[in-house]
């Protein structure tokens, strides 16, 4: 009988474009710095760049187009349906734009993760970065949570937090969080994976202990 706490986990991702975020766990499942397989992905969208990630190697990817359904519960219901069959244990949400339904989300309660491009709880929502300029902030950064029926308000696993510069733009700022979304990302599943963390009673436990508000905060710093 297989070792539970060695067993490789199977992870479904669910993505709308480009899937950088999803390349980080390919990546991070060959080199073994997560001990899981990205066992299928799910884009809403046909012809994004994701898709032909996961092609490249090998990966079932499909595509669920939310605009043939008749309703966003028709829409989830089947997406939890297909998710169901590649029996996975952590499905990572990597850039998918779809708002969920409580139904989709209790499915899969304590199982769905996602990153989102600012400190939560502060801004909540798009444009995160620009928000974070604009209130003149002297950091900004990514928090990985565990998803609930509150958009964006789940609670939160882990954050890297990245200086905003002098003169920063959006994008530019966009760029630099992207880089540690990549690192903060998987390292949230290996925590998962290797039954580090758990959802309970709405709170994130680590190790058996309770996370503060933002989660675990880390340091992380750029590539040169």
């Amino acid at each position: 009988m297989t070792d539970h706490s060695t067993r490789k986990r199977r992870i479904v991702v669910l993505i709308s474009g480009g899937g950088s975020n999803l390349q980080s766990f390919i990546d991070a499942c060959a080199d073994g710095t997560l001990n899981a397989d990205v066992v299928a992905v799910i884009s809403n969208k046909a012809g994004v760049k994701g898709l032909e990630r996961a092609a490249n190697v090998g990966i079932p990817n499909i595509i669920l187009d939310h605009n043939s359904f008749e309703s966003r519960a028709e829409f989830d219901q089947s997406l939890g349906d297909v998710i169901e069959s590649f029996s996975p244990d952590l499905i990572i949400l990597a850039g998918f734009m779809r708002i969920l339904t409580p139904q989709f989300v209790n499915r899969f309660i304590g199982q769905l993760m996602n990153i989102h491009p600012s400190l939560l709880p502060k801004y909540p929502g798009l444009h995160t970065h620009q928000r974070a300029i604009d209130a003149g902030d002297s950091e900004a950064g990514a928090t990985v949570h565990f998803v609930t029926a509150e958009l964006d308000g789940g609670p939160a696993i882990v954050q890297a937090q990245v200086p905003v510069l002098k003169n920063d733009s959006a994008d530019a700022l966009a760029t630099r969080v992207l880089e540690f979304e990549h690192q903060i990302y998987p390292l949230a599943a290996e925590w998962f994976c290797q039954g580090r963390i758990e959802l309970r009673d709405g709170d994130v436990l680590f190790d058996n202990q309770l996370l503060p508000v933002e989660g675990v905060n880390i340091e992380i710093h750029e590539k040169t």
